[in-house]
């Protein structure tokens, strides 16, 4: 994966928002940068409305290059000959879910079961995390193969 400042996304940057690029250019787009990044341009005076839609167009088009990268990645776990790669993300999503309907039952049964709200907070990013790339990503891919 290439870092955002090798990117078009990356050229546009160091055109319109040089201070930008110099801070994010060396994060990849696929780690989250890219909501921080529209943050930063959307705060930004200097940029106009018709630059900001111009950066929301290369933003797009920087995600799905991202998410392309991810569908290439799950493909060749599929294709692998190991078995391990080709169950990982379900079992994955199994866990979580029977953990969390493990912790759920057990929370609402018992009166003196407590859960740490740092932990909730991280099952909770967990969950929507795997589900949302298992389940939305399975679902794009599956459309996008058509």
């Amino acid at each position: 994966m290439e870092k955002v400042k090798n990117t078009k996304l990356g050229d546009w940057l160091r055109d319109k928002a040089p201070k930008i690029l110099d801070t994010t250019g060396d994060l990849l787009p696929d780690k989250g940068v890219l909501g921080v990044i529209k943050r930063l341009v959307d705060s930004d005076p200097d940029i106009t409305p018709e630059q900001k839609m111009e950066f929301e167009r290369l933003a797009a088009e920087t995600e799905q290059v991202a998410q392309t990268n991810v569908t290439e990645r799950w493909k060749a776990d599929m294709d692998s000959d190991v078995k391990i790669a080709k169950v990982i993300r379900p079992s994955i999503m199994i866990y979580l879910i029977a953990l969390f309907t493990v912790i759920t039952i057990w929370d609402s049964v018992s009166e003196s079961f407590i859960v740490k709200d740092n932990y909730v907070d991280l099952l909770q990013i967990l969950l929507l995390t795997t589900a949302g790339a298992y389940f939305a990503g399975r679902t794009i891919e599956k459309t996008t193969r058509k």
